[in-house]
């Protein structure tokens, strides 16, 4: 059974809730995270291009762009990162992995739940040092930009983080213990 879990987190697609309901719920959610982040993607690229065209053909610039876009940039990454990790498609080395594994599958799975762990480490580290921030920028108001020129709140974007690493915490530990719990099965 878990093996049919795993497998179907590789194709990307999502767990029956039946069969798996937490990785059902978990893989649903970081899709619409990731959906969520594709369509910021295309919106962000047509302002940009509504911006090019009026800055060289109209002489008329889109205040605030390069503001939104560099912020932007750090959003859709957050959202859209749980839907990797469930997809198991983060970027690594996997000509060692796959070296190891023809050796010692078992060795390649303790592997990959050791790399889904470190990275649930570093998203709890991101998440707890994020946490303060987007309280704070509730609390304060915060914004970025130039006053007067272009202003936007912080809060959205911090509120992103937190949400995107929340998911992606979650999801790195589903998949270490969807893995650990293959590699025992496989044991017995």
């Amino acid at each position: 059974m878990a093996d049919d879990i795993e497998m179907t987190a590789d194709t990307g697609a999502v767990p029956a809730f039946a069969t798996a309901p937490v990785g059902a719920v978990l893989g649903s959610t970081a899709n619409l995270l990731s959906a969520i982040g594709t369509v910021w993607i295309g919106l962000m690229m047509v302002m940009i291009v509504l911006d090019v065209i009026g800055r060289n053909f109209l002489n008329a610039p889109i205040t605030g762009v390069a503001e939104i876009a560099g912020r932007s940039v750090v959003a859709i990454v957050f959202l859209q990162i749980s839907a990797a990790v469930m997809q198991g498609r983060l970027t690594r080395a996997d000509f060692l992995i796959r070296r190891i594994e023809r050796a010692s599958p078992a060795s390649a799975q303790l592997l990959n739940a050791l790399f889904a762990l470190m990275g649930a480490l570093v998203f709890a580290l991101i998440l707890w040092a994020s946490w303060p921030n987007m309280i704070k920028a509730w609390t304060t108001a915060e914004f970025f930009g130039v006053q007067g020129v272009f202003t936007i709140p912080t809060f959205p974007f911090r509120v992103i983080t937190v949400i995107g690493c929340t998911a992606a915490l979650l999801a790195c530990l589903y998949r270490a213990t969807m893995t650990l719990r293959r590699n025992t099965e496989a044991a017995l």
